[in-house]
């Protein structure tokens, strides 16, 4: 347990050194904030924009809060995890190349040690900056449009965090796998991507799809209520992380063996 607080506490330190524990939080604000806020002040942007004619009165309809808090998860659900992509796709795979995981591996470290101690690194930064952005953009909902309680967004926060927790998985197992960071971020979008498309498309035969956990979100905002099946992909999320940590771990032992 103490070789692992050893490491875990390294991380914290290398994310505190290269400022990810500062700026990752501020783009995440940044970008929960934006569309309550331009969607609140559309028509005084395109009135000062002048594109419209002299004159010409333009009258948008006002969302609902719920549609709006829809708005925010999708843009911390496209950009968001873009950027969390981007900012960790070196965490293993470029300890790898430069060999200093094969340092820190040589000594009495478990793989284990090694890898849960970067996800739960990569896992507490990213869901502290997710947290501050729905956060965020909650406020400006609640204050410029409609109250959501605090109760829903909580839950609503529970089942962003869980997709968000499967997607750093995600980053971990294939940093473990490929040595090359700009491949790690291709590969692991492009997963996202194929595995957000097939749910979609095959909705009712891919109920149990960790990226159903998005789909769910719409229901208890707009509903408030539990939809039905999201135990069932909840469930088959959890399981997914685990065993894809456990892969981290044995892939990460091979790869490092036989090299």
């Amino acid at each position: 347990m103490r070789q692992w607080v050893v490491l875990f506490q390294k991380e914290v330190l290398e994310m505190t050194r290269n400022y990810k524990l500062i700026w990752l939080p501020i783009v995440f604000i940044l970008l929960g904030m934006t569309d309550p806020l331009t969607t609140y002040y559309m028509p005084q942007i395109l009135e000062m924009s002048g594109g419209l004619p002299e004159g010409a009165v333009f009258e948008m309809p006002t969302p609902a809060a719920q549609e709006v808090l829809m708005m925010v998860i999708s843009q911390l659900n496209m950009l968001g995890v873009l950027i969390i992509v981007l900012a960790s796709m070196g965490i293993i795979s470029e300890e790898r190349r430069s060999g200093l995981a094969g340092m820190i591996l040589v000594k009495p470290v478990s793989y284990a040690s090694y890898v849960t101690a970067k996800w739960a690194g990569l896992s507490i930064v990213g869901l502290l900056s997710l947290f501050l952005g729905y956060l965020a953009g909650w406020y400006y909902v609640v204050v410029l449009f409609e109250t959501v309680s605090f109760a829903v967004f909580l839950q609503s926060y529970l089942l962003l965090a869980l997709w968000f927790l499967f997607i750093f998985t995600l980053i971990i197992l294939f940093n473990a796998a490929l040595k090359v960071p700009g491949l790690v971020a291709f590969v692991t979008i492009t997963t996202i991507i194929i595995l957000s498309i097939m749910t979609s498309t095959f909705e009712s035969w891919m109920e149990w799809s960790p990226a159903q956990l998005t789909s769910h979100l719409g229901s208890i905002l707009v509903e408030e209520m539990v939809p039905e099946g999201l135990w069932l992909t909840v469930s088959v999320t959890v399981v997914l992380i685990i065993v894809f940590l456990l892969g981290s771990i044995k892939i990460l032992q091979n790869k490092e063996l036989s090299e």
